[in-house]
């Protein structure tokens, strides 16, 4: 990861993810287990602890990680918003408030709770959604040297219009295949 940029706050509806080189922020089922062993620049997680004030998820991924329901490995502890049509059924945790609503009035509801500083969104669908209602201010992606062939995708929306971004810095990658033992028949 060259990000070489600290990470600001500054009251952003920040769509930040993890990718896999071919585009995948979650393996099958919202799998995070591939994420392991993978290293970021010194102080990065320090920083995304510093400057979030909220998170916004959806149901699936909340449903997913339920019993790992902290960001940043349980370190960062403001309020986690799950934006799901069915509440009531929702496992709930401490900190955690279940909104059915429209996306827009969720971001609302987040940066308000964000008192000044990110709001975090990680969720494909509803950052897909906030996209399209141009309510994102930045997509923030750390891109993972490993492929994982299936999973949730950060971005899908067959059939729609590409959407143009304008680069806050330039993404140079380049990888070669670890090497791996090679099991005898």
């Amino acid at each position: 990861m060259n990000d070489t940029q600290p990470q600001t706050a500054g009251g952003k509806v920040l769509w930040h993810f993890t990718m896999s080189l071919d585009g995948f922020v979650a393996g099958p089922n919202h799998a995070m287990d591939w994420m392991t062993g993978i290293s970021f620049r010194p102080g990065l997680v320090e920083e995304y602890v510093e400057t979030t004030g909220a998170v916004l998820g959806g149901r699936d991924g909340w449903d997913a990680v339920v019993d790992d329901s902290r960001p940043y490995g349980g370190v960062w502890k403001g309020p986690i918003f799950v934006l799901t049509h069915h509440p009531e059924d929702a496992t709930p945790a401490e900190g955690v408030t279940f909104l059915n609503c429209g996306p827009a009035e969720a971001v609302r509801i987040g940066l308000e709770a964000a008192d000044g500083k990110n709001l975090e969104v990680f969720s494909p669908t509803i950052g897909r959604q906030l996209l399209e209602l141009g309510l994102i201010d930045e997509i923030d992606l750390h891109i993972a040297p490993i492929l994982l062939g299936e999973g949730i995708r950060l971005y899908d929306s067959p059939g729609g219009e590409p959407i143009r971004l304008d680069p806050t810095s330039a993404v140079n990658v380049r990888y070669r295949p670890a090497k791996t033992e090679t099991i005898p028949n």
